[in-house]
């Protein structure tokens, strides 16, 4: 869910987390009311009622038009439809949580399939790992997985910076020993390119 869909849904609970605006829109679903009117009905104060409107208004989920001397309001039931269709949906209400379930699930797979402590990121230009002991276990027969597996190994390269195959090869051999299939898989899953030798990492892993 984007950022300004989840903040709309936010505001959309907060402005109905409120028993007179829910009193008041299940008023106006049925009739346009003046703020006296409604007033009346709920036995509320005139101020009261304004307030309610405008957090309504912030909404677009009333509208309003002049009658005379008054102002007469109504349910907007386009714009209650719209954040219907477009935000209360399955797919929706389950990408609240998909980023959070998405990182647990992937620092799972880190865990069970990289040794040793943390994921450090080579300096620019830097050949020596010696002071490095983090090593990928094995190759994950799960695509999904495997595809974890290879955007932490992509970050292990510079984004910006060519590198010679046998370079390639050596940064990789230091996390496991088969450099060819590792090298295959980043090319296939678009995490680098290669040009007449030279590889180089693209951005956005």
């Amino acid at each position: 869910m984007e950022q300004q869909e989840f903040q709309t849904l936010l505001s959309f609970f907060k402005v109905l987390a409120n028993e007179s605006r829910l009193k008041i829109l299940g008023i106006l679903a049925n009739r346009e009311c003046s703020v006296e009117e409604l007033a009346a009905i709920l036995k509320l104060k005139e101020p009261t009622i304004s307030h309610h409107l405008a957090k309504l208004k912030e909404l677009n989920l009333v509208n309003m038009r002049p009658d005379g001397n008054t102002h007469l309001y109504q349910l907007n039931t386009e714009a209650l439809q719209d954040i219907s269709k477009e935000i209360f949906t399955p797919d929706k209400m389950a990408s609240l949580v998909g980023d959070v379930e998405g990182e647990a699930w992937e620092n799972k797979v880190l865990k069970n399939y990289i040794e040793g402590d943390g994921a450090p990121r080579r300096p620019e230009g830097e050949r020596n790992f010696s002071a490095s002991s983090i090593r990928i276990k094995e190759i994950p027969a799960s695509r999904k997985k495997r595809l974890v597996i290879l955007k932490w190994l992509a970050n292990q390269f510079e984004v910006g910076i060519n590198y010679p195959e046998l370079q390639v090869n050596e940064i990789i051999k230091h996390y496991h020993p088969d450099c060819a299939t590792w090298r295959r898989e980043l090319i296939g899953s678009q995490l680098m390119h290669r040009e007449n030798g030279v590889y180089w990492r693209l951005p956005k892993v």
